[in-house]
């Protein structure tokens, strides 16, 4: 497992391409020319165009970050988190609650896909949802405290040879406490101050989320509704600088 500090600013920026098609996804590519590294492809992307726009991005120089949320029983995971890996992506995600025998089945098919090789898939478990409270966490049925519940999943996806989680900005010191320095935290629900909410909870600008830990930040429609998509990059990236100089 490796820590924040391997990566550049513009490779810790995710980019999430929630578009319609392959055609809007190069036409976003062409926009931001390089400024981020890390693009999130989604379920609606990669419904739409699959594969062949994982690789686009790879084409146009970018790493993937797909984010399937695979959440089945072990073989079934496993199988679909070999793939993606042969895929060549940089980072994919689970859902924790899958429970430990899915989350090993995923980390060995990461495993066996990299073949002792040094560029290997990272793969991360979803926690709980960024869209989600307290109240509705408890809708669904789930007792504990909310943070007690990111963090118990957290615990589990390491256990099960994970190599971080995706978590909203709030529960980052908790994580980063239970499972250390090493373990990749991704936030989603990143928004900068001028930026709506839109339909996210537990929110953090990019500087709070920089300063508290995260390793990757996922910035979708502050920079897809933008005027000017590279100049929100550019914004955003400003914004994650002076977290990390405060």
């Amino acid at each position: 497992m490796t820590g924040r500090k391997e990566f550049t600013l513009e490779e810790r920026l995710v980019v999430a391409l929630d578009v319609e098609g392959i055609g809007a996804a190069e036409r976003l590519l062409d926009r931001l020319d390089r400024l981020a590294l890390t693009y999130k492809i989604g379920n609606q992307l990669f419904t739409a165009a699959g594969p062949e726009v994982v690789r686009l991005v790879h084409q146009r120089g970018g790493r993937v970050f797909l984010d399937l949320k695979f959440h089945d029983i072990p073989n079934t995971v496993g199988l679909a988190v070999r793939e993606a890996a042969r895929l060549g992506v940089f980072m994919l995600n689970v859902h924790a609650a899958g429970g430990r025998e899915m989350l090993r089945a995923a980390a060995k098919a990461r495993d066996e896909a990299a073949g002792g090789g040094s560029a290997r898939t990272r793969v991360i478990g979803v926690t709980v949802l960024t869209s989600l409270d307290a109240a509705g966490l408890s809708e669904i049925g789930f007792a504990r405290p909310l943070e007690e519940q990111v963090e118990a999943l957290a615990r589990l996806s390491r256990e099960a040879g994970l190599d971080g989680v995706v978590a909203s900005g709030h529960e980052i010191p908790v994580i980063r406490g239970a499972c250390g320095p090493d373990f990749l935290i991704v936030t989603p629900g990143v928004r900068p101050p001028w930026a709506e909410a839109h339909d996210q909870r537990r929110i953090a600008t990019p500087a709070e989320a920089v300063r508290a830990g995260a390793d990757f930040l996922v910035v979708g429609r502050p920079v897809l509704r933008a005027d000017d998509p590279a100049e929100a990059v550019r914004r955003i990236l400003e914004e994650m600088r002076s977290g990390i100089c405060d």
